[in-house]
Parts: structure tokens; C-alpha cells; sequence
């Protein structure tokens, strides 16, 4: 028992150390790119899924994007408990608070496996009404369904999987994060034509399907998150992470619970409206050519997700690096990493927004080779891709706000990209301008969430450089 408590704090030493002492633009790539990687795969998979389903019918690819924001809702209640214990969990490993961050890590986990439940019961109970709400029309109903079933059973193990996926993060593990993750995308793309098609023709051979159609893409959706469940629990199992997930470690305190949703807070804000944003999208769209608008801003949002993703990945590589050196009250490597985020970050951007700009109708055509489709949606795109370079301010300060935990700032930021101006957006343009409305709201969203972002961010820089002098001269005295 002695010599396992001795290994236990060697290692921890050993990670505070690491992320305390590493050059942060070497420690942030490190952490950052098995993290993209798995971000890339998750949204890969994702592409895929819309690719595969629109090769079934429009309809089909619409009932994606009706799907689409009720996803969101799952992933904003594991986002939250996920990304407010990583959060946590960081600083208190920072402070060398050991069994502290496995008191969260444990109470996160099991109260995502609840909340997940809760969605499971909920969402197979009333799906059809859920989905009317989410902008389904009569034509698309029945498929929306077919899609949804799989998405309510599989919330358990998706909300559990954000918060394992964010610990292991938050403990400077990203490459554990991203064997999981890449596995159970790996795995959906393989099964998504199998699942889906009747046969499947790879030149040298047909490979015969299930011909499970949309049924078959949520089904492939579902086995992933299960498979990608199980190997993240299984590096908390065999001992691989600093925390211990246990029942015995649930906190006792709701204030404890508290904490955790609080500093989730701005993660929950920014997947609960970017939700009720596609909602909006949806009804918004659907008024003006139903089908064909519906499915291509379904199609344009993954494509943007895709590419979002990278800056997402870098920014959660970026956290724990914030979260650790804040909790050490090492304010001038905190300053040092946000820099380096948010050069990399727009560079990184850029080298995709550019040639997505460009090459717009192709990359349309290639998910729905249809005229009404590829109308509204080379528009849409072209309006949406040319800003994400500017995406590293938005999300690199808000990730920067959320690591440290200043809670309120976060979750302001976070609720402006898909609320504050979005939403405004979605429903003053449309009327306005007609489908144009529609395709350029998110473009307007981000160009005024980006302009919100730079005062706070003037704003902590100068706290950072009064908390750095005040540390400097309590160390001379």
C-alpha cells in the first residue's frame, strides 16, 4: 500500500514538474496534438456520417441536421461536467491537491452516467414531439426518428466520455484521450457504409451491407461512443491516470458538485445555445426551400465543425497548460501560452479557410450533388469558413478565462458566438434579407463575438501583470 502511494506521488511530482517547467509552445503541442487528432477523427466521423446519410436522399441528410443540435444538448451536460472538472482538476493538481482532484474527477464521472440516463429515458418517451421541435416537417419526421433513437440510448456513455476525456486531459494525458477517441471514430467511419448500403462497391471486391439505412449511421454512432467509453475507463481502471475515480471519492458536499457545474458553466453555455442556435437555423432554413435549405446548412455547419475543431483541439491543449501554471502562480508562462494559441491557432486556420473559400462548390458537391443544395450552401460556406482564422481570439480567450477559473467572464464570452449575437441574428436577418439572412448570421455572430473578446482579454493580461509583480515582491520581502 506504502510503495503504490509512493509510485502515485512520484508521478504526480513528475507531471507538476513537466507542466510547470516545459517551454509552453513545446508543452502546448505536445498536449495539443494527439488532442486535434482526436478532434480531427470525432470530426471526421461526424463528416462522414453526413456524407454516407446524404448519399441516401436529401431528406435523409436533413434529418442529420434536425438530429444535429439534440447531440448538442447531450454534449453540452457532459461538456459541462467534463470541462468544469478539467478545469478544477488542473489547478488542484497544480496546488499538489492530489486527492482533491480525484474527489472531482469521481463526482463529475458519476454524475454524468446520471444525467445521461436521465436523457436516455427522456428523449425515447418523447422523441417525436423533441424532434418537431428541433424543425422537423412532416417529410422528415419518420427519418429523424429512425436517427434519434440510437443518439438517446447512446447520452450515458457520451456524457461519461466528455468527462474522461477532459480529466485525462486536465492531468496532461491528451494522448490517452485520443487512443479512445480515435478508435471509436475509426471504427464509426468503418461501420457507417456497412451498417447503412445494401453493398458496398471498393473496386477489387463488393462487400456486402446491412442495408440498415439512417437506422444504420445512428446505430455505427452508437457502438463507436461505447467502444470509446470503454477504453477511456479502462486507463482510469488499470491505473494509468494521477486521479481515481471511485464511489468511495464522491464528495459528500453538493457545494463540491456545485463547483464543478459552475466553472462548466461556460462550456454548457456555448453547447446550449450553439443547440438552440441549429434550431433556430433549422426553422430559419426550412421557410425558405425546406429540404434543400435544411440540408445544406447541415451540410456547411459539419464542414465548419470540421475545421473548428483544430482550434478547439489546440485550445484544450492550451487549458491545463493555463490551468497548472495559474495554480503554481507561474502568471508569466500563462501569458506566454496564450500567445502562442492564438499565433498558432490563426495560422493553422488560415491554411484551411483559405483554399475552403476557394474550392466551396466543389467541397458542397461532393456531400449532395444537388442544384438547390449546392446553391444555398457554397454561400453559406464561403461567408462562414473566411472568419474562422479570427476563431483563436474567440475561443483562446474564452478557454484562457474558463482555465483560470473567472467563471462569469467565461461564461459571458461563451454565450456570445452562438446567443447573445446569434440569436439576434437568426431571427432580424432572414426577414430582412431572405436566405442570404440566413447563411450569413453566423459570420455577423463571430465578427461581433471577436470584437466582445478583446477588451476582456486587455483587461485580464493587466490582472495577470499585477498578480506576477505582487508574487515577485512577497517572494523578495
Amino acid at each position: 500500500m506504502q510503495e503504490t502511494l509512493k509510485a502515485n506521488l512520484t508521478t504526480a511530482e513528475a507531471q507538476y514538474n513537466k507542466m510547470v517547467n516545459t517551454s509552453v509552445g513545446k508543452l502546448i503541442s505536445k498536449l495539443a496534438i494527439p488532442t486535434v487528432i482526436s478532434m480531427l477523427i470525432t470530426s471526421v466521423y461526424n463528416l462522414a456520417d453526413t456524407y454516407f446519410v446524404s448519399q441516401i436522399s436529401k431528406q435523409s441528410s436533413a434529418a442529420v441536421g434536425i438530429v444535429f443540435p439534440i447531440m448538442s444538448i447531450i454534449q453540452a451536460f457532459g461538456f459541462t461536467l467534463g470541462m468544469g472538472s478539467g478545469s478544477l482538476i488542473s489547478i488542484k493538481l497544480g496546488q499538489k491537491k492530489n486527492h482533491e482532484a480525484s474527489m472531482i474527477s469521481s463526482t463529475a464521472f458519476f454524475a454524468a452516467i446520471l444525467t445521461g440516463l436521465l436523457i436516455t429515458i427522456f428523449g425515447i418517451l418523447f422523441s417525436s414531439s423533441i424532434m418537431i421541435g428541433a424543425g422537423a416537417t412532416d417529410e422528415i419526421l419518420e427519418q429523424s426518428n429512425l436517427y434519434g433513437k440510437f443518439i438517446f440510448w447512446g447520452a450515458p456513455f457520451m456524457c461519461a466520455s466528455f468527462v474522461l476525456n477532459n480529466d485525462l486531459r486536465a492531468e496532461g494525458k491528451a494522448f490517452f484521450s485520443m487512443i479512445a477517441l480515435t478508435s471509436g471514430g475509426l471504427l464509426n467511419i468503418i461501420l457507417d457504409p456497412i451498417f447503412i448500403f445494401d453493398k458496398i462497391d471498393l473496386k477489387l471486391f463488393t462487400l456486402h451491407g446491412i442495408n440498415l439505412g439512417i437506422t444504420g449511421a445512428a446505430l455505427a454512432t452508437f457502438i463507436s461512443q461505447i467502444v470509446s467509453f470503454s477504453i477511456l475507463f479502462s486507463f482510469y481502471l488499470r491505473k494509468k491516470s494521477v486521479c481515481v475515480i471511485s464511489i468511495k471519492n464522491i464528495s459528500k458536499k453538493i457545494v463540491d458538485l456545485g463547483k464543478i457545474l459552475t466553472t462548466g458553466l461556460p462550456s454548457f453555455a456555448r453547447q446550449g445555445l450553439g443547440s438552440f442556435s441549429a434550431i433556430l437555423l433549422n426553422n430559419a432554413a426550412k421557410t425558405y426551400g425546406d429540404v434543400d435549405a435544411i440540408a445544406a446548412m447541415t451540410i456547411v455547419t459539419k464542414i465548419c465543425m470540421f475545421v473548428a475543431s483544430i482550434m478547439i483541439g489546440i485550445g484544450q491543449g492550451f487549458s491545463p497548460v493555463s490551468g497548472y501554471n495559474y495554480g503554481a502562480k507561474r502568471y508569466d508562462r500563462v501569458k506566454q501560452a496564450y500567445k502562442f494559441l492564438v499565433l498558432s491557432g490563426m495560422c493553422i486556420m488560415s491554411l484551411f479557410a483559405i483554399p475552403g473559400f476557394i474550392f466551396a462548390k466543389q467541397i458542397i458537391s461532393v456531400f449532395r450533388d444537388d442544384p438547390g443544395v449546392i446553391s444555398v450552401g457554397i454561400v453559406a460556406l464561403r461567408w462562414q469558413i473566411a472568419f474562422l482564422p479570427l476563431h483563436a481570439v474567440i475561443v483562446g480567450t474564452n478557454m484562457l478565462m474558463q482555465s483560470t477559473k473567472h467563471v462569469k467572464q467565461a461564461a459571458y464570452l461563451s454565450m456570445n458566438r452562438q446567443g447573445i449575437y446569434f440569436i439576434p441574428a437568426i431571427l432580424i436577418l432572414p426577414p430582412l434579407l431572405g436566405i442570404t439572412g440566413v447563411e450569413i448570421s453566423q459570420f455577423v455572430a463571430d465578427v461581433l463575438s471577436t470584437i466582445t473578446a478583446i477588451p476582456f482579454l486587455i483587461w485580464f493580461l493587466k490582472k495577470l501583470d499585477i498578480m506576477e509583480r505582487e508574487e515577485k515582491q512577497g517572494s523578495n520581502s
